[in-house]
């Protein structure tokens, strides 16, 4: 009798490790599925408002400018007043930045922080969780009130920002809520809270995160997301020469 139950336990196992694995699956199709314009182009207008213990708020404004079917951005720096007109080009599969000051571009990365800020380019930019990240666990949860699933993934490459990171998705709407990033070695580096979205072209986009900065306390940056578009974009948008012709 012992041996049935036991079997009968292996078995329910087996079967719920099944279910959240496809459905694990499924939420990590739909959420990159979510920040995937296809063939429309997208921009937005991102302001970032950055606190440090004992500092003056900062406030730090880009344009981006996305074409995700070639996997290109374009990124305006319009504030703060003396960082006017830098920007960030990819290119294939190189990013650039480029420094309106000396006129010259260099090498730069989806992991560079934003200006001053918590933010990197990757978080305004495309990217395929399932293409990055393989899943470790998957786990149920709340965030607040609300029931999630926890998706523990490591980084299948050295392309993303993190080594690690934990998803904690609604359960009732494919809706990311929080995001834990860690190290390497296991440290948490920084959290991110999604507290707000936005409808844009039929796909729902955060147009609020707040990023945490767990190693140094009290530094936070809020990003909110507005002029969002999804018109046609031109191709020089896309190019070196845009950034170049935007500063002169």
């Amino acid at each position: 009798m012992k041996r049935i139950y036991f079997i009968t336990a292996l078995l329910l196992l087996a079967a719920a490790s099944g279910v959240f694995a496809q459905d694990t699956t499924k939420i990590l199709a739909e959420l990159d599925h979510l920040n995937d314009f296809g063939s429309s182009d997208f921009s937005a207008l991102y302001t970032i408002v950055s606190q440090k213990p004992g500092e003056k708020d900062t406030v730090t404004q880009v344009r981006m400018y996305r074409r995700d079917s070639k996997n290109q951005f374009a990124m305006l720096v319009m504030l703060p007043e003396v960082n006017k007109g830098q920007g960030y080009l990819r290119e294939d599969d190189k990013v650039w930045f480029y420094d309106p000051t000396s006129r010259k571009f260099s090498f730069s990365s989806l992991k560079e922080n934003i200006q001053d800020s918590e933010a990197k380019n990757s978080d305004l930019t495309k990217r395929s969780i399932e293409d990055d990240y393989s899943v470790t666990s998957t786990t149920e949860g709340l965030v607040g009130a609300i029931p999630v699933w926890i998706i523990d993934l490591k980084a299948k490459t050295r392309e993303p920002s993190y080594e690690r990171i934990v998803l904690y998705v609604r359960k009732d709407k494919t809706m990311l809520l929080k995001q834990e990033d860690y190290s390497v070695s296991g440290r948490l580096m920084r959290t991110s809270l999604y507290p707000k979205y936005a409808e844009v072209g039929g796909k729902l986009l955060p147009s609020q995160i707040l990023l945490v900065d767990e190693l140094n306390k009290g530094e936070r940056s809020q990003l909110s997301m507005t002029e969002q578009s999804i018109a046609k974009l031109p191709d020089k948008v896309f190019t070196k020469a845009f950034l170049e012709q935007v500063n002169k």
